[in-house]
């Protein structure tokens, strides 16, 4: 039997993807615009290209540039409520610097670093709830219970729990990052924690 027209076009042509699916390859695209041309290359015309799709439907769903990176950023960011627990604040700080680590250079920490470092005043207070509710106080929501639990340990000193020591491993992290395009080895990490950090917390001070 030969097949017919229709049956023969339908195995040649793609279903549409429609709803949820759709949607998700549109954020997945743009997280990738902004991995690769950055917030100040990226246009919906190419996002709309990436995700194969119309530009209408990109626009049906996301009338503004700035309202797909925000949704693109939330959807990709990690996942931060498992503290980690190996017995020692030494190993606990290390094992979260690993994690900020890999999260930095993954494709959603691109995508983020493209935002902070290109966009101007005004467009950057748009992600801000954004970065403040998906990476900031998860980050200090960890550091504060592995210290915590290194003061019950004995291990750090009680008036440790302060914004300066927590401030501590982001501010250096994106400072190595940004500035001197550090990558952060596995060996850069320890010596972060042993030089730094340890004598910053241990109870006989510095």
């Amino acid at each position: 039997m030969v097949p017919s027209h229709w049956a023969t076009t339908s195995a040649q042509t793609p279903s549409r993807r429609r709803g949820a699916v759709l949607e998700r390859a549109i954020l997945e695209a743009a997280l990738d615009q902004l991995g690769t041309v950055g917030w100040n290359g990226l246009t919906m015309e190419g996002v709309a290209a990436g995700a194969q799709t119309g530009k209408a439907a990109v626009y049906r769903r996301w009338p503004s540039k700035e309202d797909l990176v925000a949704d693109a950023l939330r959807s990709g960011l990690p996942d931060y409520d498992t503290v980690p627990d190996l017995g020692s604040v030494r190993e606990d700080l290390l094992e979260l610097c690993r994690r900020a680590r890999d999260a930095m250079y993954s494709r959603p920490g691109f995508a983020l670093r493209s935002v902070i470092h290109e966009c101007d005043t005004v467009q950057a207070e748009r992600f801000h709830a954004v970065i403040i509710k998906g990476v900031v106080e998860p980050t200090l929501k960890m550091l504060r219970e592995v210290i915590s639990r290194g003061m019950e340990r004995g291990e750090v000193r009680h008036d440790a729990a302060n914004g300066y020591v927590f401030d501590a491993i982001p501010a250096m992290m994106m400072y190595r990052s940004k500035i001197c395009a550090s990558e952060w080895t596995d060996r850069e990490l320890e010596e972060m924690i042993d030089q730094l950090m340890v004598p910053l917390l241990r109870p006989d001070g510095p």
